[in-house]
């Protein structure tokens, strides 16, 4: 039915665009499916790690990819499709679920709703750095996108991931999947394809019960973090980058969001 299809895509545009402040990620129906079976995923956009799913609509869409042993394989759906992934694996081992939205923007009419969503990730005296690049005071707009991954294990789940080319990601340096993960999730965190020193990685854990706990850790010197992972339980690591625009027509701040999920078995 076309026309349910395209309220549906129209109000997923909107959600998108009203939750700048909040994370987005690929959430996996299953994090590891037999070698016969679909990999089915949401879009999903909220916080701390609950969320509404978003349908596949190619406007809001740069790139939607499955990438297993080197080869890539573009997801296919139809406009308004929830799950927007539904899509059967090319080969068995590592699936890594890559996903880039378009540019979105929003507004902020207050000093205060963007320093609450500065110190949330880290970012530090923005303010002072604001009026430095000779930016106005708010009203000023804000423009972001959506950068991330997801790996799931098909048949027996072996492989490695890589640099996938997002403008900021998360590469996994530990395979949740293998036979020889000792429970630490080594990622390595980029942007434009150089390592992110000292920067805050935000760790949303969901328990079997649906409980979750956040946890802040931080990069070291060459960009990578080591988090403590339990068996059974879920994981969405979300880090932002903020840089300036400077053009105050469009944007005067670019946020970058980076965001990886997986299950421990």
């Amino acid at each position: 039915m076309i026309l349910p299809r395209i309220v549906l895509a129209a109000w997923c545009v909107i959600c998108a665009g009203n939750a700048t402040a909040h994370e987005f990620w690929i959430e996996a129906k299953n994090y590891q499916v037999a070698p016969d079976e679909n990999l089915i995923a949401v879009l999903k956009n909220g916080q701390e790690f609950e969320g509404v799913s978003l349908g596949y609509f190619e406007r809001s869409i740069a790139r939607f990819d499955i990438v297993m042993d080197g080869q890539t394989q573009a997801v296919t759906a139809r406009l308004g499709d929830n799950p927007a992934l539904d899509n059967a694996a090319p080969t068995d081992g590592l699936a890594i679920v890559v996903h880039e939205t378009t540019p979105s923007f929003v507004t902020y009419k207050t000093w205060e709703k963007f320093q609450k969503f500065a110190d949330h990730k880290d970012f530090g005296d923005w303010r002072a750095r604001h009026a430095e690049l000779g930016f106005s005071d708010p009203p000023f707009r804000e423009r972001y996108t959506r950068h991330a991954k997801a790996l799931i294990g098909v048949g027996d789940g072996q492989g490695v991931d890589a640099p996938q080319g997002l403008r900021t990601e998360f590469v996994a340096l530990t395979n949740p999947y293998s036979d020889n993960f000792d429970g630490t999730m080594r990622v390595q965190v980029l942007f434009e394809d150089q390592p992110r020193a000292n920067v805050q990685v935000e760790v949303f854990e969901r328990a079997p019960d649906g409980t979750v706990e956040i946890t802040l850790h931080r990069t070291d010197d060459t960009g990578i973090a080591a988090i403590p992972t339990q068996a059974g339980h879920t994981y969405l690591f979300d880090a932002v980058v903020l840089q300036p625009v400077g053009n105050p027509d469009k944007a005067v701040w670019d946020t970058f969001w980076a965001a990886l999920t997986f299950a421990i078995p």
